[in-house]
């Protein structure tokens, strides 16, 4: 029953995650097919190797996870029209999507069911649990411009990444037969490389690791933008003569 739960969330989180993202970039209708089809070519193909059973090797798991960082990483560095795209996705957008991760709650269950064991599965799910609940106030406050707007927004981003970072920390050395393996606890985190498990590291979680460094950027330049505006007052004109 787990499954089928897992299986429509991802399903849902999967739609809706590319019909967002590929409806706000500002590309003609020929790059937003592009877009989607990459997207759509690159969730298929994790489905295929999940469903193959060529996740039970570690080191595909952590190219299946790296392969999505690294494109990304490559395409805003190399291209500046990239980096305009990912700049133009709203803000609230971006924050927002993170509901999603209330979901993370399906770990717990898993753990319950006695799936997934060790830490990982507690950290994974209730760290995306509360991220997830806090995107709804933190996308509104996105939304504005008052004082404190950036200061929360970088303390839930925070959150957020850091919450990714360790579940991947905890899932990758609580593998059973992983040379990164340091946690011995049980079934591990053997869960996580069967469908529909598997899509959370190949395609979820580098997506949600992107979205977290944009926000950072985002406000980044939200900030340098602030100061470049502020008024120059008669005094410190006075000064610079």
């Amino acid at each position: 029953m787990l499954d089928v739960f897992g299986a429509i969330l991802v399903g849902v989180a999967l739609a809706v995650i590319l019909t967002a993202i590929v409806t706000s970039i500002p590309l003609r209708l020929s790059g937003r097919l592009v877009v989607a089809g990459a997207a759509g070519a690159w969730i298929g193909f994790a489905g295929a190797v999940a469903g193959a059973g060529a996740l039970s090797n570690p080191l595909t798991v952590l190219a299946m996870f790296g392969t999505p960082l690294a494109t990304t990483a490559a395409l805003v560095f190399a291209i500046p029209a990239a980096r305009r795209v990912f700049s133009a996705v709203p803000l609230p957008l971006l924050v927002g999507l993170n509901v999603i991760r209330i979901g993370g709650v399906l770990f717990v269950l898993l753990a319950f069911a006695g799936r997934l064991s060790g830490p990982f599965p507690y950290s994974a799910g209730w760290g995306d649990f509360v991220t997830g609940a806090f995107a709804i106030p933190i996308a509104w406050l996105a939304a504005s411009e008052t004082r404190v707007r950036d200061r929360l927004i970088v303390a839930w981003n925070t959150f957020g990444i850091l919450d990714l970072i360790v579940a991947v920390i905890l899932g990758l050395t609580s593998r059973n037969g992983s040379p990164l393996q340091l946690i011995h606890a049980g079934v591990g985190s053997a869960a996580m490389t069967t469908l529909p498990w598997a899509f959370v590291p190949t395609v979820l979680v580098p997506f949600f690791l992107v979205v977290h460094a944009v926000i950072f950027a985002r406000i980044r330049a939200h900030r340098v933008d602030s100061v470049g505006q502020q008024p120059v007052s008669i005094g410190t004109l006075g000064h610079a003569h």
